[in-house]
């Protein structure tokens, strides 16, 4: 059974967040509707629209804002992990949707209607009032049927993941035996015997080299490799060589002064009521009426319009922030709030505004003046521009030729290099896979590189894009398979690993019977390091396995011992010389530390459920569309 009150507030959350339409938040980004076909996943058969996905994206972003605030960073949605688990968040609720339905879970009626009633935002005076039910679900865009709907289902979801997180159990001892080893500390002593102490003793033989030779082939092995000359034609090669007259530098700048040039940008303050541009007229009219209410509070009051937009007004984006929408120029906004802004004067109220996303209420705040600049402060700026826009034409007319010309006479890139005033370069090696210059990573021109007429007819690649605007063509000089060097070669290599691996396995032998001497308590045979106390919430720079093998020895009878192989290749000796047992916690630590424990048990028996969960149903994900666009 559910604890209405103790949740109502989180499923509301979650459904108006479901609920909410894009256009509410016109004034972060515009809204591209998308047809059926625009779909990140499919989840049990149902599909979830790039719409839905970006709604919600936009709602992890509100939340995230809220609880970073300064801290948060509009480009941390853009992070790939964090759109994989907002769409992932979509496709467990269709997952659990239908679980619910398959189990036979039902919400009844009576408990539907005692959660809506409930909400505070659909109260007048303490009351479930329908009236302001029904307006508030027109404002965002939904009627009783749906919302109420969403509503059970997510009543259905919750029924199943609360069985888990409302249920998880850990026994007091338990708990309190986690809190005293996390607490416990020990002092322990170390000593390290590594492989760099045997390397001088090692001298592997012929025997041993040839050995590690026949069995480690492809560690030796050189890949294939070509030695070409090449040419690149590029448009930045061609702009460094142009010159163009102050003439056309003074002509083109004041044909385009006004791209140089800052325009007027101004910053406003808004508090919008939603209503779509396809309501009826009496959805219109209700939502005006509001918003008119909220004009006379505005001009009564104009100091409190911040409070009254983080109150009222229905655009999540700029709500949150007073209504703050930032600087801004023409051609940002839509039409007619735009034309009311600038036609404003600093502190002023605007009567009510109507656009196709609603009403707004419009503060100005304040005028940036437009900065005019000189020819001077603008010219290397403008004789860039002319050069690359000269360099585009002459480019689009070689670039062809070029293609062309290494294709016909494709036994040798001289009279390409001769008809465009190209230097024919050289390359070192280069592998199948990159090479230098930064060209020869380029996948297609690699490709074009080692294939079988370039190998063997010794023809021209080619001309390949590898950037924009930069076409380069390859001819191949030499070519040296995939070898492997003589073991004479390599001998001396070969030596160095094995004596090494020798190495690794004296020091690992000697650490093991130095163990061995401890356990029969001859602690003479070693000398310890410094003492220290660590513990399992402090292991002083002891890495995991060290720190396991601490906690892990006996400690009936002290001084104990236990060893382990490190990471270093060799092997690591410990010695404990005394057990630390922590304070005993005051009863309300124990109290706090067990639910703690109760709820990551809980989550984690979740997460097992909902792993299953999917594993029931046909979940495909369109990754390729997952990109942000």
């Amino acid at each position: 059974m559910f604890d209405f009150v103790h949740r109502k507030k989180r499923i509301v959350q979650a459904i108006l967040a479901l609920a909410a339409l894009p256009f509410l938040f016109w004034g972060i980004e515009s809204y591209n509707s998308s047809d059926g076909e625009d779909y990140l996943a499919l989840a049990a058969g149902e599909k979830i629209p790039r719409q839905e996905f970006e709604q919600a994206l936009r709602n992890q972003q509100e939340s995230m804002r809220a609880t970073m605030g300064e801290n948060f960073n509009d480009a941390m949605l853009n992070n790939p992990e964090l759109r994989s688990a907002v769409l992932e968040g979509l496709i467990q609720q269709r997952l659990l949707k239908h679980e619910a339905a398959r189990v036979g879970l039902t919400v009844p009626d009576s408990q539907l209607i005692s959660v809506i009633q409930d909400i505070s935002a659909f109260q007048e005076d303490g009351k479930f009032s329908k009236q302001r039910y029904e307006e508030l679900l027109r404002g965002q865009g939904m009627n009783p049927r749906t919302f109420e709907a969403r509503v059970r289902q997510e009543l259905m979801r919750q029924q199943l993941t609360d069985a888990y997180t409302a249920n998880g159990f850990v026994p007091v001892s338990v708990a309190e035996r986690i809190m005293r080893l996390g607490g416990e500390k020990r002092e322990i002593s170390l000593t390290q015997i590594l492989p760099e102490q045997f390397l001088s003793q090692m001298r592997p033989d012929d025997a041993a080299i040839k050995s590690y030779y026949d069995s480690h082939q492809a560690e030796f092995q050189l890949p294939e490799q070509v030695r070409v000359e090449y040419l690149v034609l590029s448009l930045d090669d061609l702009t460094k060589d142009l010159q163009v007259s102050t003439d056309e530098e003074i002509k083109y700048f004041e044909e385009h002064r006004s791209e140089f040039e800052q325009p007027e940008e101004r910053r406003a303050s808004h508090i919008l009521i939603t209503v779509p541009a396809t309501a009826s007229d009496a959805e219109k009219a209700v939502a005006r009426a509001k918003a008119e209410q909220l004009l006379v509070q505005v001009k009564q009051a104009p100091q409190n319009f911040a409070e009254l937009a983080k109150q009222h007004s229905q655009d999540p984006g700029s709500a949150i922030k007073g209504g703050d929408l930032g600087f801004f120029a023409r051609n940002m906004m839509v039409k007619a709030f735009e034309d009311a802004v600038f036609q404003m004067k600093p502190e002023e109220i605007s009567n009510l505004v109507e656009t196709d996303h609603g009403f707004h209420i419009i503060k100005l705040s304040a005028i940036k003046p437009p900065k005019l600049v000189s020819f001077e402060e603008v010219k290397s700026q403008v004789e860039q521009e002319l050069k690359k826009q000269k360099a585009g034409k002459i480019f689009g007319e070689m670039a062809e030729g070029f293609s062309n010309m290494v294709y016909e006479q494709s036994d040798s890139l001289r009279p390409a290099a001769e008809k465009f005033s190209l230097r024919i370069q050289q390359s070192d090696w280069i592998g199948r896979n990159a090479g230098e210059p930064s060209y020869f990573t380029n996948g297609r021109l690699l490709q074009a590189i080692f294939s079988e007429d370039a190998l063997k007819n010794k023809r021209n690649t080619e001309a390949v894009e590898v950037t924009p605007n930069t076409l380069v063509s390859a001819r191949v000089l030499e070519h040296r398979p995939a070898t492997t060097p003589s073991i004479a070669m390599l001998r001396d290599k070969i030596s160095e690993k094995v004596a090494r691996k020798d190495a690794v396995e004296a020091a690992k032998k000697t650490g093991r019977e130095k163990f061995a001497q401890l356990q029969e308590g001859k602690d003479g045979a070693v000398t310890w390091g410094a003492t220290q106390q660590v513990s399992r919430k402090e292991p002083q720079a002891l890495d995991n396995e060290t720190l396991r093998a601490v906690f892990k020895a006996e400690a009936g009878r002290l001084p104990s011992y236990a060893g382990v192989e490190n990471s270093q290749g060799g092997f690591t000796l410990i010695r404990i010389s005394r057990v630390i047992e922590p304070v005993p916690a005051e009863a309300s630590e124990r109290r706090t530390f067990a639910r703690q424990l109760q709820q990551v048990h809980a989550q984690e028996e979740l997460s097992s459920y909902l792993a299953g969960v999917r594993k029931q149903y046909d979940v495909t994900v369109r990754n390729e569309s997952l990109e942000k666009k």
